[in-house]
Order: C-alpha cells, then structure tokens, then sequence
C-alpha cells in the first residue's frame, strides 16, 4: 500500500526533478469516501443474508495530462473486497473521434458503471444487475449480472462525433483478458476475476472483446435523452471452453430537474457438466448442448430535488436466473427477486451528503426481507 500511495502522491505532486516539464503537465485529484450502514430488521443478525453493518468505499484518482494528446489515469478503490487497482491506464487521443486506451481500466459497459462512485449516484446501493456485493442472499445467486466497476486489463479504442449542435455519438470497441472461472465452473467466478492474490492475468490466453454505443439527444436545454448498447464475449474457464455473453441496453431522461435512468442486462453463462452431472445437477439435462444458464436484471430510477438542501430517489430493479442448478444451490430453475427502494439524499454542505434509503426485497425463494440504509459520502 505504501507503494500505491507513493505513486499517487508522485504523479500529482512530483516532478521536481525536471522544473521546465512539470510546467507543461497538468494534474488533477479527485475522490470520494462512502461510509454507510445496512440493517436488516426482519432477519436479526443478518450476516448469513450478505454483508450488513458498516461498508467503506473509497476511491483516489490521479489523473495527468502530459499533452494534449497524451494523458494517463491511476485510482485506487477500497471497498468490502480491500485494496484495488480500478485504473492504471494510457489515453492517447488522436482526434475527438479516436482515442486509444492501454492498460488497465472500465471497459465501456452501460451506463451506471460511468457513475459507479458512491459521490455520482444518489442511492446507498448499486443496482441489481450491477451489485457487487451489498446485495442480500449473496452468495446464492453468485452476485449479479456484472458487477461493478469491472475492471480488466487490455485496449479500448473510443470516440465521439457531433452532428451538428445536438446530436452525440459515442463509441468503444476493447479486447480485455476477460472474466474468470474455474474449469469445472458452472458460473463466473468473480473473485478470481478481481484478486489480486491469482495475478491480474488471462486465465485461458485468450481475449474477451466487446463495446459501447450510445446515442445522445438535446431537444432543449431542458430536455436531452442518451440510448446505448453494449454487448462483450469471451470464454472464463483456463481451457477456453466455457463461453458468456453479456448484452445490455440503457436509456437516460432528463427533463428540467427530473432525471430518470434505465437498465437492462442479459448473461448467458455456459456451465460445464463434469464426469458425473446426475450428481452434480439438481434436474436432468434433457439436452447436453444447452448446459448453460441465463441470469437478466433490470432497474429503473428517478431523482428529483425537492428542496435546495434535498433530493429525493426512487428505484426498482430486479433479477432473474434461468437453467439448471447445482444440487447445493438455493436456487430453482426458475428464480426471481425484486426490490423496490426510496430514499433522500440531505446535502449537509458542498461536497458532503447523508443518505437514506429503505428497501423491499421480494424473493422467489427466500422469505421476503426488509432493509435501511444510512450513508454519508463526501467527495473532492
């Protein structure tokens, strides 16, 4: 840690050594720090449901500009999972229509992993199809859609155009290493796609690929709209023989001071069926050439400002997962849970806001919980 923070410190203050540079480069550091409560009052303690009581997040960016062509971004992030990587990449920008990006990043997927900081989104929590790993009963449904941020080493090329005055498109296409599973896998397994004790490296030599395309509309200066899709491909287990393909469409509204956002995510997930799947499987394979599963979420949301001092949200979002189980598994072949969620963020002074939030989960399978939310996020 000593060594990150050493390098943070070195790219947003140093160069002394060469006085002329330092006077061409540009530096700007930015953060934020989430500390909030999660209490679950219908199922005390609440432990065996997922991660309740206090969660950290944090995030420290440096970023550079070296020339206005070249520049380069390193941030940390602190979170239930520890210490991270999130960024440690090169842009080199070629034209507004053309840049590309070395290293390791967020490849551009849908539209809440560009917000995914605490200080850039008004709930406590993430969204189902994008939870990490605040989301109850966890382990059951081996987290979500994708979880964010994803964070991959790998090459990005993106860009934007402007028709005219009030139509935007953006783009990215990137190859990545991809996310990672065990050979005997039966779903992604996202720990070894972010631990840093199995080396950031590709699994299976191999890259996933994928991209982003959005659509942005200014039909005033009180209405605009953005439409995006976004897809990625690859193979998770060392041999390169179990494939996921993820699909995603978002839409984002703003009209005056309402802005409201939504999200779809499909995953379809090969599994593999090992020297023995009547033993390994809850229910039979009728057709070994569909081993594999689908997991889908959504959600919808809206924030308005009710006072200068408060904001006030709303959310509903979802999941669902498709295809056979595992004997041990929780889960049916069919299952579901949605969670209605409103809250009010209470903006204490620039830069420092409490957030409060209540939650409903309806489950399938599980009897339904309650949950409560209680935050303070700075950022600068």
């Amino acid at each position: 840690m000593r060594r990150l923070f050493a390098l943070l410190a070195g790219l947003g203050l140093g160069a002394g050594a060469a006085p002329a540079l330092a006077q061409d480069i540009e530096r700007n550091f930015a953060g934020s720090a989430q500390l909030d409560y999660f209490a679950v009052p219908t199922t005390m303690p609440a432990r065996p449901l997922g991660f309740d009581g206090f969660t950290t997040e944090l995030s420290l960016k440096v970023a550079v500009d070296f020339t206005d062509r070249l520049s380069a971004n390193i941030k940390i992030c602190y979170g239930c999972h520890g210490f991270e990587t999130d960024m440690a990449y090169v842009d080199l920008r070629v034209a507004d229509e053309l840049n590309f990006r070395v290293g390791r990043m967020n490849p551009s997927f849908g539209d809440f992993p560009l917000r995914h900081d605490p200080a850039n989104h008004k709930a406590n929590s993430k969204p189902l199809p994008y939870d990490m790993g605040r989301m109850l009963r966890r382990d059951e449904w081996n987290m979500s859609v994708m979880p964010s941020p994803y964070v991959d080493n790998g090459l990005e090329v993106n860009g934007t155009h402007w028709f005219g005055d009030d139509v935007q498109l953006d783009y990215a296409a990137y190859i990545v290493s991809g996310l990672k599973g065990s050979p005997d896998g039966t779903d992604v397994d996202f720990i070894q796609s972010r631990s840093g004790s199995l080396y950031y490296v590709d699994n299976n030599s191999e890259p996933a690929f994928g991209g982003r395309m959005a659509l942005t509309l200014n039909f005033s200066d009180d209405v605009n709209a953005t439409l995006g899709g976004s897809g990625m491909y690859g193979h998770y287990d060392p041999t390169a023989s179990l494939a996921y393909f993820i699909v995603g469409a978002d839409l984002y509204l703003r009209i005056e001071q309402l802005s409201v956002r939504a999200e779809y995510l499909l995953r379809r997930t090969d599994m593999a069926l090992g020297d023995n799947p009547e033993a390994k499987f809850r229910y039979q394979f009728t057709d070994p050439q569909k081993s594999f599963f689908v997991k889908d979420g959504f959600y919808v949301e809206a924030e308005v400002p009710i006072l200068p001092v408060l904001e006030a949200f709303a959310r509903f979002d979802g999941l669902r997962r498709f295809g056979n189980v595992t004997v041990n598994s929780g889960l049916r072949s069919k299952s579901a849970v949605l969670r209605y969620t409103a809250g009010v963020n209470l903006i204490i002074f620039q830069g420092l806001r409490l957030k409060l939030s209540g939650e409903f989960w309806d489950f399938s399978d599980f009897k339904d919980e309650v949950g409560v939310h209680l935050g303070v996020v700075a950022n600068f």
